[in-house]
């Protein structure tokens, strides 16, 4: 049984990628390579490949035996969906709909979605459970909550059993720090921090100092990037042997502001960050805590590693890859 990892050349995939290996799962990575690098999937098979491409993904997965899919491959810049919405839905919803049908047309059973905290938007409960409503404030969160919809009836009309995975700040690098982010790639907060403090790039941008929290910056819930690659086998082993649909948050339940995240950085690193303030982005929610509760009773996932652990990983990995990946 082979486990097909759309986006395994990227920064979750990879991580997740290795642990299958680790576990021996037969693995084969489809990556367009657009913001993957083929160093991060080891030694793992490789096919080169755009997910709009049903032909080729069918091809693959008869040529490798799939029976499992986890679908990492998306664009993933909540700012950059409200500048260009259309390439966002094109990307998102448009792949994910080729490849759900290539799963469909050649009897793959099992399909692990990374989803994202985004299609809840703006909560008005915290922590955020599972079953509070989707109103996403960027088409980002809007292109994934439309997955989730396509899974749903894909499991109802074709019998697809589908773990529909919330995860909040994907963030650090693997505990060794053999594979990492790429700053070069990311527009997440860490990545920048890390560019920023180690005089690799331009000041950070800390995107609104207005906002009702106590320093004024936006909170999010951080989870540490080998946390997430355990909660994705968790969820493949528990379609396996439960053969029914799940939607889950991944999480650590605690929040830390655009600041603690700076102030992580220039203490572990010792160094001073350089930022700028600037206004606040369209489309980003004040306050994003996940409650994991769901997790950790049905998965049996516990997240690992707390703020501490992600800055210390991510400086272990950026201080030594000061170019990123080269791309």
């Amino acid at each position: 049984m082979t486990v097909l990892v759309t986006g395994g050349a990227g920064y979750i995939g990879s991580h997740t990628v290795r642990l299958l290996r680790e576990l021996g799962r037969e693995v084969v990575v489809y990556d367009s390579l657009e913001l993957g690098h083929p160093s991060r999937v080891l030694d793992a098979p490789l096919v080169v490949g755009d997910v709009h491409d049903q032909a080729h993904l069918q091809r693959v997965i008869e040529q490798y035996g799939v029976d499992s899919v986890i679908h990492f491959a998306a664009y993933k810049a909540a700012g950059e969906s409200m500048e260009n919405p259309g390439k966002y839905f094109d990307n998102i919803v448009g792949g994910s709909l080729s490849l759900l049908e290539a799963t469909r047309a050649t009897g793959v059973s099992r399909f692990v979605f990374s989803s994202t905290a985004a299609v809840y938007g703006t909560p008005e409960v915290l922590p955020i459970t599972e079953d509070a409503p989707l109103r996403p404030d960027n088409a980002y969160g809007e292109a994934k909550r439309m997955v989730e919809q396509m899974l749903h009836w894909f499991d109802q009309c074709h019998g697809l059993r589908s773990a529909r995975l919330r995860y909040f700040n994907a963030a650090g690098a693997s505990i060794d720090a053999v594979i990492g982010e790429d700053w070069n790639q990311s527009r997440n907060l860490v990545p920048q921090v890390m560019r920023a403090a180690l005089e690799r790039g331009p000041k950070l941008q800390v995107f609104g100092t207005d906002y009702p929290t106590p320093d004024g910056t936006c909170i999010r819930d951080y989870i540490h990037v080998d946390d997430l690659a355990d909660a994705h086998i968790k969820a493949l082993e528990y379609l396996e042997r439960e053969d029914r649909s799940i939607t889950v948050n991944l999480g650590t339940g605690r929040g830390n502001s655009v600041r603690e995240v700076m102030d992580a950085v220039a203490r572990i690193g010792g160094v001073r960050v350089p930022a700028d303030e600037v206004g606040r982005r369209p489309g980003d929610p004040t306050v994003l805590v996940a409650d994991n509760q769901r997790a950790r009773e049905t998965l049996g996932w516990v997240p690992a590693y707390g703020l501490e652990q992600i800055v210390e990983s991510a400086w272990k990995w950026h201080s030594t890859h000061l170019e990123g990946l080269g791309q």
